[in-house]
């Protein structure tokens, strides 16, 4: 409903929404927000206009792939943004001798570096999740040997790490208990966070709150106005899940003695369409989601335990990817359409506002 310039906004919301919108335009951005730039999909532009779009219309400065195509890397060249690029799984047993390492160093990473703001290597992708213990146990070697490698290059500058999902935490709620799952602690997740700690990588995470949705935390789950969780033992109110994930993973860490490592939130997003059994995919709710992650990044919240801590946060994903196998939800976790018109708007186009706070919603059942 339109309303006329003579007559006053009596709408609370309405007031709410106007006052937050100027607030959030004179915020400096003072954190960084990543994309992934996924390839799934068979009308995608090519990377060349993507790198364009990005630097000239977008507020994105970091974008992650999930392999090492030699196209995006040259297309990203001197832009200014930074890429995390991912080592296939497979290729992770190779990585254990050092004259392959080097060689793949020489084939995939010297050609477009430094011109290519390459900043940190992934070694996989939730490994611990997806192989097999043979696989697993070979990872923090791989990982060390392609470092050696890169500095063996003269390259001093990119970090090596990989990406976990959450399903290395044997338990998550309340955060002030969880701890990563016995055998993976110790074996595996303790050596790797010493590496880290040795070459000043970060500790990389895919916290998807999308994947616990139940109505009643919906507002929790969407970074939406609720009552929060509390938390007995720290004293700490958690506002959003999102929050309260990456804390889990704070906490385990310092169990194990790395609370000083950094944590990255390596993928995390919310779709704005599904199949009839998934009504939480909306785009009302990947807005509310995503325009909650992008109010964190730009203004540097932390979180309730790690208050002053610079958090990265990439979203998943750049583009809806039409050849994504799975369910529809898969296919439309993207920011934009393969025309660069964005699926909804949270203020990631340079000039444009955030999205608000969401107010509080109540769910009728």
């Amino acid at each position: 409903m339109e309303v006329s310039n003579n007559k006053k906004i009596t709408s609370p919301l309405y007031a709410f929404l106007f006052i937050s919108s100027i607030f959030i335009q004179c915020l400096p951005y003072v954190s960084s927000i990543g994309v992934n730039y996924g390839t799934l999909g068979n009308n995608l532009p090519p990377p060349s206009q993507v790198a364009q779009f990005l630097k000239d219309k977008t507020i994105i400065d970091k974008i992650k792939i999930f392999d090492l195509n030699p196209d995006i890397l040259r297309a990203f060249a001197n832009t200014g943004i930074s890429v995390t690029v991912t080592v296939p799984n497979g290729e992770i047993p190779k990585l254990l001798d050092i004259g392959y390492a080097k060689s793949y160093v020489d084939a995939n990473i010297k050609p477009f570096y430094p011109q290519t703001k390459i900043d940190v290597i992934a070694v996989g992708n939730e490994i611990l999740h997806w192989e097999t213990p043979e696989v697993q146990n070979k990872l923090v070697d791989a990982m060390r040997t392609l470092y050696q490698a890169l500095t063996q290059s003269g390259i001093n500058t990119i970090k090596v790490s990989t990406p976990h999902s959450l399903g290395i935490l044997l338990s998550s709620n309340p955060p002030s208990k969880a701890s990563f799952r016995p055998g993976w602690d110790v074996g595996i997740i303790k050596p790797m966070l010493q590496f880290l700690r040795e070459t000043k990588g970060p500790f990389m995470v895919n916290p998807y709150p999308y994947f616990g949705y139940n109505l009643p935390q919906a507002d929790f789950l969407l970074f939406k106005q609720n009552n929060g969780v509390f938390d007995p033992f720290t004293k700490r109110t958690y506002k959003n899940m999102f929050d309260m994930l990456l804390d889990a993973v704070y906490v385990s860490m310092k169990k194990l003695g790395y609370a000083d490592v950094d944590i990255i939130a390596a993928e995390t997003g919310w779709p704005s369409l599904g199949e009839t059994f998934e009504p939480q995919c909306t785009v009302e709710n990947a807005a509310s989601y995503n325009g909650g992650l992008l109010r964190k990044a730009v203004t540097g919240a932390g979180t309730p335990l790690m208050p002053k801590k610079k958090i990265d946060i990439y979203i998943f994903a750049l583009f809806n990817e039409n050849t994504k196998p799975g369910s529809n939800a898969e296919r439309n976790f993207g920011l934009f359409r393969p025309d660069f018109t964005p699926v909804y708007n949270i203020g990631i186009m340079k000039g444009q506002p955030l999205l608000p706070e969401p107010p509080k919603v109540t769910h009728s059942f």
